[in-house]
């Protein structure tokens, strides 16, 4: 019995209890549908086929090679989730962490250490005096602990642990953006692509248009404003290839950025129109989008660190509990070192408690709670800023696919009457001011379109990027 007490004891000593409050998720006010979300009602599902409930889908939930079926794009983002700085910056940062926390538990455990000396000393001869040499030899141990009896070190753990959960969905923060911001640029430069084959299409038929206006100028059969008003087509025309093309190499030279590389050309895969997706995103739960959020999640975690902060200082209130001990061999002749006149030990304990310190440790607690209080708004506002920011991905997306169709009318009645204003001239019922007119709208329109698309196709990447979608490989 007399032996389990002082196991008890310094079981007690060593485990305590935890000052400080354990943490509680704040509550966050959920809609129960994003705004912009489309309509689910009226779905009719097969029979006898058990399916889902539409709004429990998320399009955030779906991989990103799935999303983005294009394989040259796919390989571009593969290459940018290796390759790129910021990524493999993020990735230095969790060891950081990993380092701060092992740190940090250590000093939840004792401190043990071990020496070791040998002396030989011999004075001078002095008369009368004799020489005379010395020896000392020593062996020990030594240990020093802090005890963690009020849960200091084992709040600040909790804090460090949460800080590098905090890194660890940074990271995943980056990738998530590092998807999007890919994405979105091979779409941009596969739109510059697809204006620079308009701009050139357009180019050799206003060019051929030219020819045939100077040769009915030549012949008498019109004047030279009509071919004035020719050449100001090929001009437009003309113009905006060194334009694009410029675009183009500079769009380029982001995307190598992107993947760590030099700027250089990049591989073109599928057209922009040929881009696969869906005419309707599914949004999911709201509430799910606290668990798939990573920049939420980054912040929750620090929100949990300096909740364990708050334990920390308020555990400078009580006092502190040192033990340590040593222990060893000390003697005069090696041979003799570890007999038993040579061994010696000491253990002892040491406790200290604060009484006066200027306020020092009223304001740390202080300025832990205000940390707290910070954070705990920050998760908030984090929180209502992705909810607005999937709202808005998915109102631009619907309203950007429905001024696409629009668009695509507008093409298709611009070419129209360009084409008919164009017979209209080479029949003699028309001046080349009609044909003038209606060539540059047709190829205004044509640009547009090409905008047009690039815009749904940024509102898919967007919706993804909101929804928490890309950082899972």
């Amino acid at each position: 019995m007399k032996k389990t007490i002082p196991v008890f004891v310094l079981s007690i000593l060593t485990w305590g209890c935890t000052v400080g409050p354990n943490y509680h998720r704040p509550k966050i006010d959920v809609p129960p549908s994003y705004r912009g979300a489309p309509p689910t009602e009226g779905s009719q599902p097969a029979a006898n086929t058990p399916q889902p409930q539409a709004s429990e889908q998320s399009f955030g939930d779906q991989k990103w090679w799935d999303v983005f079926q294009d394989a040259q794009l796919q390989d571009l983002i593969r290459a940018a989730l290796k390759q790129n700085y910021d990524v493999q910056i993020a990735a230095a940062r969790i060891l950081e962490a990993q380092a701060v926390l092992g740190i940090t538990r250590a000093d939840q455990l004792p401190s043990i250490g071990a020496t070791g000396s040998a002396v030989n000393q011999r004075s001078a001869r002095q008369k009368p005096l004799p020489e005379l040499e010395t020896n000392a030899t020593s062996v020990g141990a030594s240990m020093f602990w802090d005890l963690d009896f009020w849960g200091k070190y084992r709040r600040a753990t909790e804090a460090a642990r949460a800080n590098l959960l905090a890194t660890e969905w940074a990271r995943r923060a980056v990738m998530n953006t590092l998807v999007s911001d890919t994405a979105a640029a091979y779409f941009q430069l596969r739109a510059y692509d697809l204006q620079l084959e308009i701009s050139r299409r357009t180019l050799v038929s206003r060019q051929d248009s030219l020819k045939l206006t100077e040769t009915l100028a030549s012949g008498g059969a019109t004047n030279m404003l009509d071919v004035r008003q020719a050449e100001q087509l090929v001009a437009v025309a003309s113009e905006n290839i060194p334009d694009l093309e410029r675009r183009i190499q500079q769009q380029e030279n982001f995307i190598s950025t992107l993947l760590g590389n030099n700027p250089g050309p990049v591989a073109r895969g599928m057209k922009l129109t040929e881009q696969p997706h869906l005419p309707e995103v599914p949004a999911g739960i709201p509430s799910r989008l606290l668990e798939r959020r990573p920049d939420v999640r980054a912040v929750e975690a620090q929100l949990i660190a300096a909740n364990a902060e708050i334990g920390v200082a308020r555990a400078a209130y009580f006092p502190q509990i040192t033990l340590t001990a040593n222990s060893g061999f000390q003697s005069s002749s090696l041979t003799s070192l570890f007999t038993g006149p040579a061994g010696l030990w000491n253990f002892g304990g040491s406790l200290s408690q604060p009484i006066f310190a200027g306020g020092r440790i009223k304001s740390g607690v202080r300025l832990a709670e205000a940390h707290k209080q910070e954070l705990v708004l920050t998760y908030q506002q984090t929180i209502q800023e992705a909810f607005r920011g999937v709202s808005d991905a998915l109102i631009g997306y619907q309203k950007s696919r429905e001024f696409r169709v629009h668009q695509e009318e507008l093409v298709a009645a611009a070419r129209d009457a360009a084409r008919l204003s164009d017979v209209r001239y080479r029949g003699g019922a028309a001046n080349y001011l009609e044909v003038l007119t209606n060539e540059t709208n047709a190829f205004d329109a044509e640009l547009g379109l090409a905008q047009a698309q690039l815009n749904e196709l940024f509102g898919l990447v967007a919706i993804y990027r909101n929804l928490g979608g890309g950082w899972e490989s």
